[in-house]
């Protein structure tokens, strides 16, 4: 028996290279496509379109605008006992596009959907290929979470782009707003005593922030920009507009550390006679558990794809990110490793990276990144330890 079920994974396994092998040329016209239409959160109209629609033609049932997110979709092939998701994220960044390599994870979800939906009831896998908007800030991952989008599934996984191979990165929980300060206009010379300085308010603000620093727990973050600080130099700036983040290790460590920054723009407020207004952009974010079994089994089929992992055997120690991926992996087994592609030494969130993530390098992450999700997938359905738990376990 234990030789047929081997004989039977083998052979899934060759089937899912096969298709991946014949649709590479379409995955990275798809990854291409979205690179050179950038859209960001909730406004992905097309990009969600061309993903669902590269399903749709590989026999997926696709159901678009789901949980009342016009641009999140859920594609569903086979009917097996164990669900397993795969998610595809598509939104850019404002101004430099595709700098975190979306374009790629969107192409690798969609490879390892479609490599693995003419296998999926032999192997006993339901796939489930979620769209989900608006990584980058958003929340949407936290969206479709909150309203059902991943009830009944037992695993979750996608591959992220970064500069090195890293099993895992060190996400940390993340608050997302913005602020307004409101003042009044008077003109800066003849009569600057009419006016409330908004602007000043930020300054006075940002200058706490700065204080509080010191006396942050390692972990801490705190980082922003200034959207609107006012028109003209000779006149008082009334309306003042930031947008911030605060990062923190855990949930409960973001719970201590986002009170006490938010009263530092109330004391900016307090000093110059302002008033100020919280804006929150999206749901927390919080930190990220990998599920060890299943990141050891991407592993194994990573380098058996040729990729070295000798960050992680040489414990440096992981980069520092946030992403609502998080939020799924403390509801249900989750995997968010990161794939490597070549930026020429740039890294996420820099225009260079941006470039090369339509390069040579990131088309060979989305084929590869799409074999060693749907092997990590075929693991899952076929490994009989593994499957027996991920069975236990849903959202």
């Amino acid at each position: 028996m234990a030789d047929d079920q081997e004989a039977a994974r083998t052979a899934a396994r060759a089937a899912a290279a096969a298709q991946v092998r014949d649709r590479t040329e379409a995955l990275v016209a798809l990854s291409h496509d979205l690179h050179a239409h950038p859209e960001t959160a909730f406004a992905e109209h097309r990009s969600a379109a061309a993903v669902a629609g590269a399903l749709a033609e590989g026999g997926f049932e696709v159901s678009e605008g789901i949980c009342a997110l016009p641009t999140a979709f859920a594609a569903r092939a086979g009917s097996g006992p164990l669900v397993v998701a795969l998610c595809a994220e598509y939104d850019a960044l404002p101004d430099i596009g595709h700098a975190c390599g979306h374009n790629v994870i969107a192409a690798t979800a969609v490879g390892a959907g479609l490599a693995l939906a003419p296998i999926a009831d032999a192997v006993g896998l339901t796939v489930l290929v979620l769209g989900t908007p608006a990584e980058e800030g958003g929340g949407g991952k936290v969206l479709l979470l909150q309203r059902g989008a991943f009830e009944g599934v037992h695993a979750a996984m996608m591959v992220h782009p970064w500069p090195t191979e890293r099993l895992a990165a060190r996400c940390l929980a993340v608050s997302h707003f913005d602020v307004h300060f409101g003042g009044r206009e008077a003109h800066a010379s003849a009569a600057p005593w009419e006016g409330i300085n908004a602007l000043d308010a930020m300054t006075v603000s940002q200058v706490a922030i700065g204080l509080l620093r010191q006396h942050l727990r390692p972990g801490d973050q705190v980082h922003g920009v200034v959207l609107e600080g006012g028109s003209a130099a000779n006149v008082v700036p009334a309306q003042v507009q930031g947008r911030f983040m605060c990062r923190a290790e855990t949930l409960d460590d973001l719970r201590a550390l986002d009170p006490r920054v938010r009263a530092c723009f109330e004391a900016g407020a307090l000093a110059t006679g302002a008033t100020v207004r919280f804006e929150e952009l999206s749901p927390v974010y919080s930190h990220l558990q990998s599920d060890p079994a299943l990141l050891a089994a991407y592993r194994a089929n990573a380098e058996a794809l040729g990729r070295r992992f000798s960050l992680d055997d040489e414990d440096v120690p992981p980069p520092t990110l946030s992403t609502d991926m998080a939020n799924v992996s403390l509801a249900l087994p989750t995997i968010h490793p990161l794939i490597a592609i070549d930026g020429g030494g740039a890294v996420n969130h820099q225009p260079a990276f941006a470039a090369a993530c339509a390069g040579p390098s990131a088309d060979v992450a989305v084929r590869d990144g799409a074999l060693a999700l749907a092997w990590t997938a075929i693991d899952a359905a076929t490994v009989a330890p593994l499957r027996e738990r991920l069975l236990g376990t849903t959202a």
